[in-house]
């Protein structure tokens, strides 16, 4: 249970990373894929917001990648040396990857988004734009999410248990 807890807020901390890196340095509105239209239109195209900005974004983005291999690897290698089943693995992995995505609704979606001044601290001019009314405006792409994390969750626990 340690180790998927661990696993979790390694997970937790790399998407953080990732939203941060683009969002904060990189700034290039091709990785703003999945946000609000209405976002997307008031944020204009920017330059480096100082010189090396996006060699520091691009680090984050790096090490958040990282940080979601060595989860991946945590959870499936302790699994495989304690010779967990299947069930087990896909309890640990469906976990990890249930609490990724509550994470993201109640953190970036209802927190960054709605309830704070994240976004606009980068970005001026969503001052107005962002606040409570976004909240759920994906809630369609997160109810996908729970849906495709089961077979992957069991995929995942079938090659897992072909090494334990």
């Amino acid at each position: 249970m340690a180790v998927t807890i661990l696993a979790t807020v390694l997970i937790m901390a790399a998407y953080f990373l990732v939203l941060y890196g683009a969002v904060g340095f990189i700034q290039d509105k091709r990785f703003f894929g999945s946000a609000p239209k209405e976002n997307l239109a008031a944020i204009p195209d920017k330059k480096e917001r100082f010189p090396g900005a996006h060699v520091v974004g691009w680090i984050i983005e790096v090490i958040a990648v990282l940080m979601f291999l060595g989860a991946a690897v945590l959870g499936a290698g302790d699994g495989i040396k304690n010779h967990f089943s299947f069930f087990q693995f896909f309890g640990r992995f469906l976990a990890m990857l249930y609490c990724m995505e509550i994470y993201d609704i109640l953190f970036f979606d209802w927190f960054l988004l709605c309830h704070s001044n994240f976004f606009p601290h980068f970005y001026p001019e969503l001052k107005g734009v962002v606040g409570p009314q976004m909240f759920g405006y994906n809630k369609k792409a997160h109810a996908m999410h729970f849906a495709i994390d089961i077979p992957a969750c069991a995929a995942i626990a079938g090659i897992c248990t072909l090494f334990a």
